[in-house]
């Protein structure tokens, strides 16, 4: 969910320095985070796994914003990053979206209200959700909501999620244990991954695609 540059940053500073440029950032969460997801891209990646990327999306004039532009007040600003120049709804590098992997974008925090989410789940037949990213009391736990509620089995991996505050983090995480998702810990997770069947979902072959990440997800 939205491992972008606008709740990452361009380089790893605490919360308090990183929202001078990118105002939705979770400082130096966001980077733990990252490195937590990365093994797991590389763990569904190796299995045969599809994985779905949600990011932002955004009109430059900013006639798309809906009830962000009375939410919040910053929600005309552009990023100030005159050295990286970098789209804040990018994803970042590190899991950077491949060929064969599938990018939604949408304009609030839900990953399947206004989008096709929902469908690419019916497509490739699947019946249960790995969710992380930002943030957790967010996009995280709204997708989570939506995901319960079509009887999809879902998991959130604790250390792969982040948010803006530790307290927010923690005390969604156990809500959405107690009522919607399994939350499990990082080092379960890839040896689940690895256990799993060999070719449980026909995934597009990519060849000739551009990855999505670099593109301008």
């Amino acid at each position: 969910m939205d491992v972008n540059s606008n709740f990452r940053g361009d380089k790893r500073e605490p919360f308090l320095e990183s929202i001078k440029c990118w105002r939705n950032s979770c400082g130096e969460e966001a980077w733990d985070g990252v490195e937590a997801i990365a093994r797991l891209v590389e763990a569904c990646r190796a299995k045969g796994l599809p994985i779905l990327y949600t990011t932002g999306d955004k009109r430059a004039d900013n006639g798309d914003a809906g009830s962000w532009a009375w939410k919040n007040r910053r929600n005309g600003e552009a990023p100030r990053v005159p050295v990286s120049n970098r789209d804040g709804n990018d994803v970042v590098d590190e899991i950077a979206p491949g060929p064969r992997d599938v990018v939604i974008r949408k304009l609030k925090p839900l990953g399947f209200e206004g989008t096709p989410l929902a469908s690419f789940l019916t497509l490739l037949g699947a019946d249960s959700v790995l969710v992380t990213g930002t943030t957790t009391s967010g996009c995280v736990r709204a997708t989570v909501l939506d995901a319960f509620s079509l009887n999809h089995r879902i998991f959130v991996v604790e250390e792969g999620c982040f948010d803006r505050s530790q307290a927010s983090h923690a005390i969604n995480l156990r809500d959405m244990h107690a009522k919607y998702a399994d939350v499990v810990p990082l080092e379960e997770t890839p040896g689940f991954i690895e256990g799993l069947p060999e070719g449980l979902f026909e995934l597009p072959s990519g060849t000739g695609m551009q990855a999505p990440g670099l593109a301008a997800e």
